[in-house]
């Protein structure tokens, strides 16, 4: 079977991107990072675990003239206006960036104050960043962003425990002019691949089944991983050379992912 394409369009933003992209906050090194831009993964993302690895990664490779091959997501949870402008610009000196292809506004489950869009707007303005993504989990709320231009990109939860973004969300989007989507959480915070989690008899999944799963959809641009080591990340890669799930294999996902859900209050 045919692996998944090697570059995607992250819907209006126009940026050209592998559909893997890689979160740093979880403890990977530098070393791992560059060999995933290597294999395309060029999508990174440096959010409220910035951790070192992502950090020397960009500058190591910005150093080495690959600035306009990556595409750097930087995220805030900030609330109040001036300091998202204060640690945008802290962490650009720290990664030697003069701009974020991405700036991220974190776990908005509605509409961001008019305060922040407007310091927002001034950043934008000044050249800090290029593309403005918002995440959030009350799915609802991603129909009025994909309705306002601003958005460029949507983080989406969604992995095969909570496939509601399926009903919630797709269907109501439009269809030309759609926003970039990515995917967080394809493992569930680890739980899908859990033996301890898994219906009885049943082995857990594989990382890379939890990536093709999302990467399956056609209504998703790019998933996201967060791997703790070089061995996440090269099992997360291996999902992009075996490329969408089967039919046998989409339905005990589900079945998995399912199960999963129902007995999340287990423990």
């Amino acid at each position: 079977m045919a692996g998944f394409p090697e570059r995607v369009t992250l819907g209006r933003s126009g940026l050209v991107v592998g559909p893997l992209g890689v979160a740093g906050g979880y403890g990977v090194d530098s070393a791992a990072i560059r060999r995933a831009v290597d294999r395309g993964c060029n999508y990174l993302y440096h959010g409220s675990r910035r951790a070192p690895g992502m950090r020397t990664a960009v500058r190591e490779l910005v150093a080495a003239g690959r600035r306009d091959e990556l595409v750097v997501v930087l995220q805030s949870y900030a609330r109040w206006p001036w300091l998202i402008e204060v640690r945008l610009a802290r962490e650009l000196a720290a990664l030697g960036l003069d701009h974020a292809d991405v700036l991220l506004l974190g776990w908005y489950n509605d509409t961001p104050s008019a305060r922040v869009l407007e310091r927002v707007a001034r950043l934008h303005e000044k050249g800090m960043f290029r593309h403005l993504a918002v995440s959030g989990h009350r799915r609802p709320a991603f129909i009025e962003f994909a309705a306002d231009p601003r958005y460029s990109i949507l983080h989406i939860r969604y992995n095969a425990a909570h496939p509601g973004a399926e009903q919630d969300v797709f269907p109501h989007l439009p269809s030309e002019g759609r926003p970039g989507t990515v995917a967080f959480t394809a493992t569930r915070w680890g739980s899908l691949l859990s033996a301890k989690k898994m219906p009885p008899g049943e082995a857990p999944l594989r990382g890379r089944d939890a990536y093709r799963f999302v990467l399956s959809s056609p209504d998703f641009n790019v998933c996201m991983t967060g791997p703790k080591n070089a061995a996440e990340l090269e099992e997360a890669l291996a999902a992009l050379d075996e490329g969408p799930l089967s039919a046998e294999e989409m339905a005990r996902v589900r079945r998995i992912g399912e199960f999963v859900r129902a007995h999340a209050w287990m423990g």
